[in-house]
């Protein structure tokens, strides 16, 4: 079935055909319709789930994990100010090796204050052990949405699907989703090995000393490594039931360029265009699109990296008082190589300020034939 749906329908259908079983709602602007859409979903008996309505995202999560600790899937949504909310539990949730999905609509943090999109939000929670995936497009939302359970289940690590603010949010798009049988065969129910269970109990979350805890978090990091495989498996898996796959990161038009443009999230859709046009110009520049984020895919990027004379990271995002964050992860990738690729970062869209075409060859343009920064802030006025 073929529908035009916004991005944040996207996320509600994609929880819906994966059978999640308790919905846990708090709403914030722009995530909120993910939520009012599942409600109407459990209302009308479309859905067989118990929606849970509670006073903050802090409890939003923790119902989550208490849900996720009996053995039921479980889902919820926020952004920005909510997001950040939930660090504790974001932290709880990964220690406790809950496979929770989320979806976090990219909001730009406050003050001043905004409703539109910028990755600091999600960015900010990259050490809380949640794998993330940042999505271009509607179809790769819905999608994802899907994938992350499979994969979170398996390596029992909580996930975030992650989305931009209006851009993908409130945009409609045609999304191809299929029937619930073929969703069924390829996400079984979910059966933990360990859960929460009167008849067969066990102490979670107990307090350790420091040679266990220390045993712990090493185990979320193998997890973590695990994840890059289960990844790709999951993906593959997912094409040949359905026809469409991401990897962890998707080269567009990079056989031959010298140059390469990195983006993610819907910037990555404009880029593709400004490629396009710049490759009909004569330029050796191809694209590159991160779509996972944690674990992050240091083999892929210097892989990518190989025979590259110039390589261009733009971020929706900054770590104040260093640079972008993706362009931060891409340098330290590739420290260790022997001939990488000159590195530049291009700071661009904050507070979902408008990125378009001409913004990107000016980026491609001061790569090929100006002495670029480290930080390129692009379009300040």
């Amino acid at each position: 079935m073929r529908v035009v749906i916004t991005g944040n329908h996207a996320v509600s259908y994609g929880a819906k055909l994966a059978r999640a079983e308790v919905i846990a709602a708090y709403p914030i602007t722009p995530q909120t319709e993910v939520v009012e859409r599942l409600s109407e979903m459990v209302a009308n008996n479309v859905l067989k789930a118990k929606f849970i309505k509670v006073e903050s995202e802090h409890s939003a999560m923790a119902a989550c994990l208490g849900a996720s600790a009996v053995g039921a899937r479980a889902f919820t949504a926020t952004s920005s100010q909510g997001l950040v909310l939930m660090h504790e539990m974001l932290h709880w949730a990964s220690g406790a090796r809950l496979p929770v999905v989320m979806a976090n609509i990219n909001r730009a943090m406050a003050p001043p204050w905004s409703v539109w999109s910028d990755q600091n939000d999600s960015l900010s929670q990259r050490d809380t052990g949640w794998l993330q995936f940042y999505c271009e497009d509607n179809q790769e939302i819905f999608d994802t949405t899907i994938q992350a359970y499979k994969i979170c289940e398996k390596v029992s690590l909580p996930g975030m699907v992650i989305l931009d603010a209006f851009i993908l949010s409130h945009t409609s798009e045609v999304v191809d989703i299929p029937e619930q049988d073929l969703v069924d065969k390829f996400l079984p129910r979910y059966n933990p090995k360990y859960k929460l269970d009167v008849e067969d109990p066990h102490t979670f979350g107990g307090l350790v000393k420091p040679d266990l805890y220390y045993e712990f978090r090493y185990k979320i990091q193998q997890a973590m490594e695990e994840a890059k495989e289960v990844i790709k498996e999951v993906d593959d898996e997912f094409g040949k039931a359905f026809g469409r796959s991401y990897g962890l990161v998707e080269r567009y038009n990079c056989d031959g360029a010298d140059t390469i443009l990195i983006a993610s999230g819907s910037i990555a859709s404009t880029a593709r265009e400004a490629v396009d046009i710049l490759r009909n110009e004569g330029k050796d520049i191809g694209l590159a699109k991160i779509r996972v984020f944690r674990p992050f895919p240091k083999e892929e990027i210097r892989e990518l990296a190989k025979g590259r004379k110039a390589i261009g990271v733009i971020d929706r995002n900054i770590s104040f008082g260093n640079e972008g964050i993706f362009f931060s992860e891409i340098k330290s990738s590739l420290y260790s190589e022997p001939k990488r690729p000159l590195i530049h970062g291009f700071i661009a869209g904050l507070g979902g300020r408008d990125v378009i075409i001409s913004d990107i060859k000016d980026m491609a343009k001061t790569l090929i034939s100006k002495e670029p920064k480290d930080i390129n802030w692009v379009g300040l006025k």
